[in-house]
């Protein structure tokens, strides 16, 4: 007789706290950012130079900028421009690479995800809202076969921050990660499964990629766009990215000054 399928509370994944150094300062953080638009602030505020000799594969567009800050180690790895189209290479195929690479190539104590969102104003969300993310999960991944359909969802914890969150003010709620800014009826009916009170194009593939290298991942995103709102998402997105973008960029400074000194066990 074969075992039932497992439930959901069983295939939450979360990292194995025996691989983690809990109690050991953090002192080395990769910062994995999908857009140059959302990079630059960071890049300024931490006062980070770019890797002109790539640690990456030759012919990934993928841009390293590091340096010292607090007594931290940052390095913000953005995936680049795509070569042909020459247009930011968002999305969760650039996002599971760059986060796999760069974890080989830099061994970080801490990933962190940053980037826009767009926002459910049924959940409470408001355009400049910065979120912590408590769980992650993929919308556009429908497997309707027993037990697939649950890897095709892959839901994720995040690294668990209750000081962080509760110093910094920040909201926490779920994140739904699709490839796709548009939302279908199809993923609408998932994200809403999903419980997800943001949505994105990238955290549930760095969270897959951090939660198999059992690398601790704090997901920090800033809404630009309310998805169940009256204005084109696009329009809404452009219109706002600008000003949403320095919102995030003080909200990840924020996070970096908090853990400056901290181990994971302390966030």
């Amino acid at each position: 007789m074969s075992p039932p399928p497992p439930n959901e509370d069983d295939v939450i994944s979360q990292h194995d706290s025996s691989s983690i150094p809990q109690n050991r300062p953090i002192s080395t953080i990769v910062i994995i950012i999908a857009m140059q638009t959302e990079a630059l602030p960071l890049v300024d505020s931490f006062q980070l130079t770019e890797d002109l000799n790539s640690l990456f594969p030759i012919g990934t567009p993928w841009v390293r900028y590091h340096g010292t800050y607090k007594g931290l180690n940052i390095n913000i790895i953005w995936p680049g421009k795509d070569a042909v189209l020459g247009v930011d290479s968002v999305g969760t195929v650039s996002a599971s690479l760059v986060t796999y690479a760069a974890i080989q190539a830099l061994k970080p104590d801490l990933i962190i995800n940053a980037g826009t969102a767009g926002g459910f104003k049924a959940k409470g969300a408001c355009i400049g809202d910065v979120y912590v993310a408590s769980e992650v999960a993929f919308h556009d991944r429908r497997i309707p076969i027993p037990v697939f359909d649950l890897y095709g969802v892959g839901l994720r914890r995040g690294c668990s921050t209750p000081n962080l969150v509760k110093e910094l003010e920040f909201k926490v709620g779920k994140l739904s990660t699709g490839d796709s800014l548009d939302m279908t009826p199809h993923d609408e009916a998932s994200i809403l499964a999903n419980d997800a009170v943001v949505k994105d194009m990238e955290g549930a593939a760095v969270g897959y990629v951090t939660d198999l290298l059992k690398v601790p991942a704090i997901f920090v995103k800033a809404v630009t766009d309310i998805v169940d709102g009256d204005k084109p998402t696009s329009e809404e997105f452009l219109n706002n990215l600008s000003a949403v973008t320095l919102a995030l960029g003080k909200a990840v400074t924020q996070v970096v000054d908090y853990i400056s000194g901290k181990s994971i066990s302390e966030l």
